[in-house]
């Protein structure tokens, strides 16, 4: 079993945990969606990496819902040059699910070619979530609109 394979089924299997507390975790005041642990950062190569983000959303069970994720990465060059970006991801979670993973693909480099660049730090800044009952009415407005 490949080294990205095992770091990805542990992420699924912390999927609702604490890590600290080892526990489920609870969900901050007023938000209908939230991570279940830090963002889990995968090195493919030297300069490209993949982002898993584990979100729990108990509310969203019945009617399934979708949002983003906004959040800045901080990276490293060889030289030593700091660059900070922000950057979105979308998820989806289905009716009758609570919890869904989502991936985001980066190439994190300054030039052409792979030069070796180190994730220093990812931080959410904010996670949208849409309720799949007004997701679905929004997008047929918008379809209505075209025609």
């Amino acid at each position: 079993m490949s080294t990205h394979l095992k770091e990805i089924l542990v992420l699924v299997a912390g999927l609702g945990a604490c890590a600290p507390c080892g526990r489920a975790a609870e969900p901050p005041a007023g938000r209908a969606a939230f991570l279940t642990q830090e963002p889990f950062v995968m090195r493919l190569s030297k300069d490209e990496f993949r982002i898993a983000f584990g979100i729990n959303a108990p509310q969203c069970a019945a009617n399934g819902c979708s949002g983003v994720i906004r959040y800045r990465v901080d990276w490293k060059t060889e030289d030593g040059t700091v660059v900070s970006e922000l950057r979105r991801v979308s998820y989806d979670l289905p009716a009758h699910y609570s919890r869904t993973i989502t991936v985001d693909r980066q190439y994190l480099d300054t030039a052409e070619g792979a030069h070796t660049t180190e994730v220093l730090r990812v931080t959410v800044d904010a996670i949208s979530c849409l309720d799949g009952v007004r997701a679905q009415s929004a997008q047929l407005t918008s379809t209505a609109d075209i025609f």
